[in-house]
């Protein structure tokens, strides 16, 4: 069920010109940390290589948090 709405998500993202790449399905056990850490490090190198969103406005740019 879950792979099929990932699935469609894709074929969204894809018409609204944006690349399916920026979502991605996995399936790990909770023995499983380091096919995990793996699989974060391989999705955190692919968004950054895409970028940040196209959708996204100079105006939404991120905020950094005051310290407090």
């Amino acid at each position: 069920m879950a792979y099929r709405q990932v699935e469609y998500l894709k074929e969204v993202l894809k018409s609204m010109g944006l690349s399916e790449d920026r979502i991605m399905f996995g399936y790990c056990t909770a023995a499983e940390g380091q096919k995990f850490q793996q699989e974060a490090i391989k999705f955190d190198k692919i968004i950054r290589e895409l970028g940040p969103s196209p959708l996204k406005t100079k105006d939404e740019a991120p905020t950094k948090k005051a310290k407090a």
